[in-house]
């Protein structure tokens, strides 16, 4: 999807799957690499993708991202279910970079507004939350994809 100072970010693959298990450990989210793959392939043949984030070994980072069409909304709605950046990486863009690219997956689905679904009680996510544009809104954080006209 695109790169930045030697940050790549692109859609997770099957093979992928051993790197986001160790990611995922390291978060305190054990998963079986072999369960992740079906898991990853799974995701590439919904209304969803897994991005991840790479600079040199297992991933940095990934987010996970559906769209569905929804009866209150126009469009699509775009829902962020994990978004993890490794412990030894954090404070280094990759987050903002893996919500960018989110993004644009998000726009390119044809969804007007990205929803992060996640505890409001979390202060350092509250936080890169409102840094990054979201408010909190009823359940999620919310943030429009497009300029209103």
């Amino acid at each position: 999807m695109g790169s930045r100072y030697g940050l790549e970010i692109r859609t997770a693959v099957a093979a992928d799957a051993p790197g986001l298990a160790v990611l995922l450990e390291a978060a305190g989210h054990p998963i079986p690499a072999q369960r992740l793959a079906g898991r990853v392939e799974a995701l590439r043949w919904s209304h969803g993708t897994a991005l991840i984030a790479l600079e040199w070994g297992p991933p940095s980072g990934v987010v996970v991202l559906h769209w569905y069409p929804a009866l209150g909304e126009d469009a699509p709605v775009a829902a962020i279910t994990t978004l993890l950046v490794g412990p030894e990486e954090r404070r280094r863009g990759i987050g903002r970079q893996l919500l960018k690219s989110a993004s644009q997956a998000a726009r390119m689905a044809g969804c007007d507004a990205l929803r992060l679904l996640a505890a409001a009680e979390d202060p350092t996510l509250a936080a890169f939350c409102r840094a990054t544009g979201f408010v909190w809104r009823e359940d999620a954080f919310v943030r429009p994809l497009r300029k209103k006209a």
